[in-house]
This record gives C-alpha cells, sequence and structure tokens, in this order.
C-alpha cells in the first residue's frame, strides 16, 4: 500500500510517495515558481501556471506507474495569497484527481515540527523548527514533545529577493535593506535564545549540501548535517557576493535555486542571530513528510 503526498509552494512542487513503513518510494521536486511576480501584482503568473500544471501531469503519470488514483494535496503562501488562485487550482484538481487543500500558516508550522520530531527522536527541547519556502517563513517553538508556539511570517525565497535584490549580484544598499525587513518580521516574535534550530526543506539543505559540496543532491546526507552560526554567516556572504550565474556552478546548488537562494540563506542567518542559536541543524523532511507521518499515525 503505497501513500502519495504533494506539497505545492511558491517555489516548488514536490512529490513524494511513501510504502506503508514509511519508506521513501519516489521524491520529486520541480519548480514551478508560482510565486514569481506575486509579491508586487498579488496575481500568479500566466506562465508560473502553465509550468506547474505540466508538473501536476508529470507527477499524475508518476503517480498512476505506482497504482496510487488519490493523493493527499497540500498548497501554500502562494495559493494563500493570490487573488486568482482558481486559475491553477481548478485545472490542478482536475489534473491530479483530488482536492488541493490550502493550509494556514499554522497548520504548515505544525507539519514541519512533526517531521522534524519523528526524524530527529532523540532531539532534546527546546528547540526551534524554521521553514524558509518562496513566500513565507514558518517559524515553530517547541519543548521536544509539543508545540508550544507556531508561526508563518510573509517573508521568503522569491519574495524578498523579486522585493529587494535588483542587481546581480545585489548592492551594499540591497543588502541592508533585506536584513532590515527580515528582522522586522522577526522582531514581535517571542522565540527563545541560546537553543538549536533545526531547519526544514529546500533552502536549509541546499546549505547543507554546499557546505558538504555534494555533486548531486542527497536527502539523506543533508538531513542532521550541524551548521555553526559561523559557518552559516560566511555562507551568506558568500551567496550575497556572487552573481546568480556563479552561484550556478557552486557545488550543492540546484541551478533552479541559483537566483533565489541568497535571500533564503539571509533569513536563516538572521533567524540563528534572533536566536542566539549554538548550531543550526539541517533536515530534508518538510511539511510533506509531516503529512505522511500524520497520516500512517492515523
Amino acid at each position: 500500500m503505497k501513500t502519495a503526498v504533494i506539497d505545492i509552494g511558491t517555489n516548488t512542487l514536490l512529490l513524494l510517495i511513501v510504502d506503508e513503513d514509511l519508506r521513501r518510494v519516489v521524491d520529486l521536486c520541480r519548480f514551478g515558481r508560482l510565486g514569481k511576480g506575486l509579491d508586487a501584482s498579488g496575481k500568479l503568473a500566466d506562465e508560473s501556471i502553465a509550468r506547474s500544471l505540466d508538473y501536476c501531469r508529470e507527477f499524475r503519470a508518476v503517480m498512476d506507474a505506482h497504482g496510487i488514483a488519490k493523493p493527499r494535496v497540500v498548497a501554500t503562501q502562494a495559493l494563500r495569497e493570490a487573488t486568482n488562485a482558481a486559475a491553477f487550482v481548478d485545472p490542478a484538481q482536475q489534473i491530479l484527481g483530488a482536492p488541493i487543500e490550502v493550509i494556514a500558516g499554522s497548520r504548515e508550522a505544525e507539519l514541519a515540527f512533526l517531521s522534524v520530531a519523528r526524524t530527529f527522536t532523540d532531539l532534546a527541547g527546546p528547540y526551534v523548527v524554521v521553514d524558509v519556502g518562496g513566500g513565507s517563513t514558518e517559524l515553530v517553538v517547541t519543548d521536544g514533545t509539543r508545540v508550544v508556539s507556531a508561526v508563518s511570517v510573509p517573508i521568503g525565497a522569491v519574495r524578498l529577493t523579486e522585493r529587494h535584490l535588483k542587481h546581480d549580484p545585489p548592492t551594499a544598499a540591497e543588502i541592508a535593506a533585506l536584513d532590515v525587513d527580515i528582522d522586522a518580521h522577526l522582531a514581535p516574535l517571542e522565540l527563545p535564545s541560546g537553543v538549536p534550530v533545526v531547519g526544514t526543506a529546500g533552502t536549509a539543505t541546499t546549505m547543507a549540501a554546499i557546505v558538504l559540496a555534494l555533486p548531486a543532491y542527497d536527502p539523506d546526507a543533508v538531513t542532521g548535517v550541524r551548521l555553526a552560526p559561523a559557518t552559516i554567516t560566511e555562507l551568506r556572504a558568500k551567496l550575497l557576493a556572487a552573481s546568480t550565474a556563479e552561484r550556478r556552478e557552486m557545488r550543492g546548488i540546484e541551478p533552479q535555486r541559483a537566483d533565489v537562494i541568497e535571500a533564503g540563506v539571509a533569513i536563516y542567518a538572521r533567524v540563528v542571530a534572533r536566536v542566539r542559536a549554538p548550531v543550526m541543524i539541517t533536515c530534508d523532511r518538510g511539511i510533506r513528510w509531516g503529512l505522511a507521518f500524520e497520516d500512517l499515525e492515523k
């Protein structure tokens, strides 16, 4: 018996298929970039809709090959926000053969926590789970056994790149504005001090892949990597000083992330500084895995 979960985000569309023992059967990442231009226009771009629907067709073919009729499908910030979300949602539901649940940021945060808690069963709390996406960032404070607080803030790698980083590479003034924006969103949050940060999903695991200099992405290799604050600071500076073309050539960076990864890493750098975290631990298992764990436990 196989289960399929699809996570439709601002930057990526993810398909996870697991067996009854929660072993990974298929784990696909495609870059639909649904959030392209969304921060300025409030709408999904036609090209992003078309591209993402093509990926839905690919996912449907893969699920058919594995005998899966109805996946569980969730969507996050881009579809929470876009005034024309139905232009994507309606045809996508027809293609996928399942309803798309547009989940709240708090729900997204809870799923990120569940995936981390089930992956790092020996990690004692308290710690903060942080999921930097394309359009939003979720922060979950946990004592190690339960969610103490969960919040979603509207800053993400795609959104902040489009908002602030107009030059390639960005100017000092653009970088300063980026940091000010991030800090302004983090300032009101009640976060603990001196505890580990666990970073989930694409930006965090790309940071690990760069540090490990992976020739190809490996979800198991990037899960559990421990990054010191100084390493994160150095990585942020390196990425912000490079052009998109130079980042594409860096080992560990998927080419489709090269134009937005620096803003995502900047968010993690500011979160780690805000929390005064002694370490950041990376985890490939984001909300798609949270849904898979949840389904199994039900």
